[in-house]
């Protein structure tokens, strides 16, 4: 008879073979009608190794963050190109530990202190824009630029004020911002730089990586996003003071290092002085901000594992769709098609397309006839946040009206992208889109 630990690795083995016959078993993908079975705009593209690495990661009955997310954080930041990511249960959540970090008292007078001004864009996601109010900032919005749908740069200098301390801007839709003029500007003001990359993982600016160019980035891995472990996200950064700062805010706000589960990394829990606790008090249960729990589990971490090498496949996907769509539509003067920023790469989430202003039918009318085929649409993210009901009693700032905004808001709506979609489907939605403007006039005439 195997010693216990033995049987126990060969009834793992046995089970992790049964969950891969399994998953093949289950995984007969529908047949596409036309017009008749719906197309989703984005959704997760999984395969044996998630499930399998789900059923492993469950099998340690360990139920927090643990082996698999470790190796996570540290495959993920080299794929990159930054030294830390830390993983969190949300790309909201790791928006909001980085901007919450450079609030922290660790950071001196860099500190951003309740009423400092950030500048940012109202066209977007609201958790790029939350943690800014949620932390006693003041958010100062900037136009676009119709239709790369990123940050019209030369408004930056409009933007800034005595009280400015930093920019947090998102890659809209995998699509890179200026990073050469945004990046200059906030060196030129001492600012501190956020990047959103949760729509863009794998996105290049002059070939190098988004995620890279900021003091700290974000990523999400949602179901719809490039890569998924069902909830998820991660913030990054090169700076081993933020990453402190992060982990203590993402830990409770505790001090200490150690991983869960671990005891005394530093040799010094029981023989430290911390502000008027008595020394020697337990480093376990120092907290030098007031922070959250908004760790993963493992069991997410090893779902994302499995997806990390799949990423580079994912987006290249992404980008044949793109292209695909770009020249089936190219021509239909009444749909505006996006458009890469110069010297970006991007990472398309979607494909967004703005109503002409003389296309003679709406944004509105345009969805429902898309939604009627089957082809599920969403609108470019929040619009206008600045109009958006939670903003109401919001102290902010915006450089003018922010009319291309407003654009967004009114005339753009996005199909999907993602690597699920087949190239039938990919011409099926190309196809109505051609033949939808003079459907579409005719019903009004």
């Amino acid at each position: 008879m195997l010693p216990a630990m033995d049987r126990a690795t060969e009834l793992r083995a046995r089970i992790l073979e049964l969950v891969g016959e399994y998953h093949e078993a289950m995984s007969t993908p529908e047949a596409f009608v036309a017009g008749t079975s719906h197309i989703p705009y984005g959704g997760r593209v999984v395969g044996r190794g998630e499930l399998t690495n789900l059923v492993d990661a469950s099998l340690d009955l360990w139920l927090t963050a643990g082996r698999f997310a470790r190796r996570f954080e540290a495959e993920f930041a080299a794929q990159v190109g930054v030294r830390h990511a830390l993983l969190v249960n949300s790309g909201s959540s790791a928006n909001l530990l980085a901007v919450s970090a450079l609030c922290s008292p660790k950071l001196g007078d860099r500190r951003l202190r309740p009423g400092d001004e950030v500048i940012t864009v109202a066209c977007g996601f609201p958790t790029t824009i939350a943690p800014i109010v949620q932390n006693g900032l003041v958010p100062v919005f900037v136009d676009i630029d119709v239709p790369t749908y990123n940050i019209d740069v030369t408004q930056l200098e409009a933007a800034l004020s005595p009280r400015t301390r930093a920019v947090v801007l998102a890659h809209t839709l995998g699509n890179p911002f200026d990073l050469d003029a945004v990046t200059a500007f906030v060196r030129a003001h001492d600012l501190w730089l956020v990047e959103d990359c949760c729509d863009a993982l794998g996105a290049t600016w002059h070939g190098r990586q988004v995620g890279t160019f900021g003091d700290l980035a974000t990523a999400s891995f949602y179901a719809a996003h490039h890569m998924t472990m069902g909830e998820g996200g991660t913030t990054l950064t090169d700076d081993d003071g933020l990453r402190a700062i992060v982990r203590s805010l993402r830990d409770w706000g505790r001090d200490c290092w150690c991983d869960t589960g671990e005891d005394d990394r530093c040799g010094c829990r029981f023989a430290q002085q911390h502000g008027e606790l008595p020394f020697g008090f337990d480093h376990k249960y120092v907290y030098t901000h007031l922070g959250y729990n908004l760790k993963v589990t493992d069991m997410q971490a090893a779902v994302g594992l499995a997806q990390l090498e799949k990423l580079p496949g994912f987006n290249r996907a992404r980008a044949r769709a793109f292209d695909r769509l770009s020249a089936a539509l190219t021509g239909v003067d009444e749909l505006i098609l996006p458009r890469a920023t110069p010297g970006s790469e991007p990472s398309w989430f979607c494909f967004p397309l703005a109503v002409a202003p003389d296309a003679g039918f709406t944004r509105d009318a345009a969805v429902a006839h898309l939604e009627a085929a089957g082809i599920a649409t969403r609108m470019l993210l929040a619009g206008n946040l600045v109009r958006q009901p939670a903003m109401r009693d919001v102290v902010h700032r915006s450089v003018g009206d922010l009319p291309q905004t407003d654009v967004a808001m009114n005339d753009v709506f996005i199909v999907g992208l993602y690597p699920g979609l087949s190239d039938e489907q990919l011409d099926f939605i190309a196809d109505t889109l051609r033949a939808m403007p003079s459907r579409l006039r005719a019903a009004t005439r």
